[in-house]
């Protein structure tokens, strides 16, 4: 790599450009302002009880009691040993949160066209296209943070394949092997797995274009190269890695062993997610021209139509100016097949022209790629809307059916479209190419993208009914209203197709000047950021602004007690709250102030969702009790949250006379229909050998009772003049869980579907549970050993090319 003062100016002055443009567009954070992010709100609440412990222990705990009655912390807040790639990540993420992901989608992709030796205005402006795509501002908006950070690196990890294609071998393998391991520390497995498929094409193309060139040598060199690179990005992330790995099997992305669903009909087996869950967001077939018309569809679910709307004037001569308004602030624009759409999930009418001119003027396997990228991307977001495909990858596909949301994968596009606009735009300003093709190119370019505007916006309104999925209760609750809401449809739809017109003419207008020699190339750059900015950055505002900021202080006071937290808090005892006020399966705010039997996570333990699924929801007070559920917090008959004790939990452990032995998963589950759980537990056969003991008699003195308590350690203290069977109110995870009898291991089992039991002998006796994941320290000698080869291979390399030359 060739370095120069020149160069290492222009970078600086490049880095400080993102800098100052990343806090700009967030500028509330200069006056010591948050963000309210919904998502990371519910994670604050699911992560308080980990962050106390933390700070009281100075250790880890791996696992927290605040969320679905216990469960591991792998994928929820946890700090592993030896971490030095997250060292390297909070270097790069210096700035306040969300800027600091704004800066890194900036820098990875300048990265990522500085290697494919675009020249640094056009770098620039391209990483400002990529980084104020309109989903990658809304994904900071509500919180998706592990998201738009898995996002901000692919186009670094690109950039290292790149060089090692380029037989850049050290330097790209260097990049690889670091940008790899970033991307697998931002924790979010489905951007990562969808980068697998923008590799797996590239490698397609470069390995026809070596068979026809006779290079598959040097091409299986570079994938040698690469495959080092990886294993040992893998290899330093080997902790983490494997204890999601592990508790995958255990979550709602595993098998599951029912066969039966809550109301009895079969279910579907699936060694993942089912398919109505994995696609219930689905991109619609015409949805994808939100690419280029940002409210093609409407937009978000809801949005700020304005004083001029129909709906205002509507409402304001029906009911009270006031009302009016806040509907109108509030308006169900979106008319598509998708249950939530924050926004759309535009790219710009500029960049969609300047892809097309690329798809032109760009020859060879780069073109290919790219094109083939955002194919298969679009093709696969529509899910159930295309079901034959959708199918066959989850289906086949390995690992397709663990991750859900199948429109995310358009993000793949959002990064192959802005790479080859950039890499397009660089074509044409080359001289090279002749003014006859270049305006070719332009011709062909404003022909597709300026007549398809052209189209909707002249007949677009009449073309489509504008008719949403929840429509039906508008009429019902004022008639005439679904009209005037439907009217802003149109008047939305007409006035961002009119909008794209005018993005591509003014777009083909610059290229056509430039053609002409009216207008020289660095101000034709500029225009272009000019009208990429204001084109992408005036739809981001509608949805991410200075409005969703607020003083930090307000952003902590969501997690205020209420009073009804207050009364609670004053029981020191250990016990669980179900709180029917929200969904208990989607919140984690609870979780700050109780350990609840609910939580907020994307992947449940899978048997903890189907007890809720067949029992809780149901509200099987037996299930309840046994999960030790001592308040409950609901609605009263006026709207008003209320709290209720419950009389009869069953404690934090307990003895029972007998156990119920089962043969299968289906049989457990339905057990608990008229288990009664303070006397006996249901047990599968799988953990009964011969001899074992299935009756206990009962003893009137003995006792165990809860003596210490902390995240991964629990103590209680036993007294019996008979042997005992104990239920302990604690979730079993077989995985890192041991139980010790006065220090000696012991065998526990699962029982009651879900909870810990274990027989104990007569006599008083200390029983103990340990948290001791043994994948923990598995993990963290692979991480150390392939630090080391990193370390080694690289400086080693350095010095033997060194040496060479």
């Amino acid at each position: 790599m060739k370095f120069s003062i020149k160069n290492a100016i222009r970078y600086l002055i490049t880095i400080a450009t993102f800098i100052l443009i990343s806090v700009a567009y967030f500028s509330p954070i200069l006056e010591g302002k948050k963000i309210f992010q919904s998502d990371i709100m519910q994670f604050t609440g699911m992560a308080k009880e980990i962050n106390d412990f933390r700070s009281e222990k100075n250790a880890e705990p791996y696992w927290t009691n605040a969320a679905f009655g216990g469960m591991p912390t792998y994928n929820l807040s946890v700090l592993y040993p030896n971490d030095y790639i997250k060292k390297i990540d909070q270097f790069l993420r210096f700035l306040p949160r969300p800027a600091d992901y704004l800066f890194l989608y900036f820098l990875g992709f300048f990265i990522l066209l500085t290697v494919l030796k675009v020249e640094y205005k056009l770098a620039i402006l391209g990483a400002l296209a990529f980084g104020f795509s309109t989903y990658f501002i809304i994904i900071l908006g509500v919180g998706h943070n592990s998201k738009a950070h898995a996002i901000a690196y692919m186009p670094m990890v690109l950039a290292g394949i790149l060089l090692v294609l380029q037989r850049n071998y050290l330097w790209g393998f260097v990049l690889t092997a670091v940008a790899m391991s970033l991307e697998i520390n931002a924790s979010h497995p489905q951007m990562t797995y969808y980068l697998f498929f923008v590799v797996l094409i590239l490698g397609i193309f470069y390995l026809i274009e070596a068979f026809k060139e006779k290079q598959l040598p040097s091409f299986f060199k570079s994938i040698a190269i690469l495959v080092v690179a990886v294993v040992l990005a893998v290899g330093t992330n080997a902790t983490s890695l494997l204890a999601t790995k592990e508790y995958v099997s255990h979550s709602t992305r595993g098998k599951s062993e029912l066969t039966i669903n809550p109301d009895g009909s079969p279910k579907e087996a699936s060694n993942g997610l089912s398919k109505e869950y994995i696609t219930t967001y689905s991109y619609g077939i015409l949805e994808t021209f939100n690419l280029f018309i940002p409210r093609f569809m409407g937009g978000g679910n809801y949005e700020d139509v304005g004083l001029d709307s129909h709906i205002y004037n509507f409402l304001r001569d029906k009911t009270d100016p006031r009302q009016a308004k806040e509907f109108a602030e509030f308006a169900p624009m979106y008319w598509g097949k998708q249950p939530i759409v924050e926004a759309p999930a535009y790219i710009g009418a500029v960049l969609v022209f300047l892809f097309f001119l690329g798809t032109f003027l760009v020859k060879g396997k780069l073109k290919n790629w790219l094109v083939g990228v955002v194919v298969f991307s679009i093709l696969l977001s529509w899910g159930k809307n295309l079901n034959f495909l959708t199918d066959f990858f989850i289906d086949y596909v390995p690992m397709y059916n663990k991750f859900r949301a199948v429109s995310s994968i358009q993000v793949i596009a959002e990064l192959a479209i802005p790479l080859l606009g950039i890499l397009g735009l660089k074509e044409f300003f080359k001289n090279t190419n002749t003014a006859d093709v270049k305006l070719k190119a332009l011709k062909n370019t404003f022909y597709i993208t300026g007549g398809i505007a052209l189209i909707f916006t002249l007949f677009g309104t009449s073309l489509f009914a504008f008719e949403g999925l929840r429509d039906a209760g508008y009429d019902q609750l004022l008639p005439g209203l679904l009209e005037n809401i439907i009217a802003d449809r149109k008047a939305i739809f007409f006035s961002d197709s009119l909008r794209t017109l005018i993005f591509v003419v003014i777009t083909a207008g610059v290229l056509w000047l430039f053609i002409k020699e009216k207008l020289n190339k660095n101000y034709a750059i500029l225009i272009l950021a000019g009208l990429i900015l204001f084109d992408l950055v005036s739809v981001d505002k509608r949805y991410v602004n200075n409005a969703d900021f607020k003083n930090a202080r307000e952003i902590e006071k969501s997690f205020v007690a209420s009073e009804i937290d207050k009364e609670i808090l004053k029981d020191k005892s250990h016990y669980r709250v179900a709180n029917f006020m929200v969904d208990p399966m989607n919140d984690g705010s609870t979780s700050y102030f109780h350990n609840s039997i609910g939580g907020y996570h994307a992947a449940k333990m899978e048997r903890y969702q189907e007890l809720y699924d067949f029992h809780i929801s149901k509200n099987n007070i037996e299930v309840l009790n046994m999960l030790n559920t001592k308040y409950f917090i609901f609605e009263d008959g006026s709207q008003r949250e209320t709290v209720q004790q419950n009389p009869a939990p069953n404690g934090n452990a307990w003895l029972v006379n007998s156990l119920k032995i089962v043969d299968n998963a289906n049989e457990e589950i339905l057990a608990l229909d008229s288990l009664k759980t303070k006397t006996e537990a249901v047990i599968d056969s799988r953990f009964v050998s011969d001899g074992f003991n299935v009756n206990y008699p009962k003893d009137s003195t003995a006792t165990i009772q809860l003596t210490s308590y902390a995240l991964n350690n629990l103590v209680y203290e036993f007294t019996s003049k008979t042997n005992q069977f104990a239920v302990f109110s604690e979730i079993y995870y077989k995985d890192g869980w041991n139980a010790y009898i006065d220090g000696n291991l012991t065998p526990h089992f699962r029982v009651d579907y879900v909870l810990r039991g274990m027989e104990i002998p007569k006599g008083t006796h200390k029983i103990e549970f340990k948290f001791e994941p043994t994948v923990i320290k598995q993990g963290n000698t692979i991480t150390l050993i392939s630090y080391g080869l990193l370390l080694i291979i690289s400086v080693g390399w350095f010095f033997v090319d060194k040496k060479k030359s």
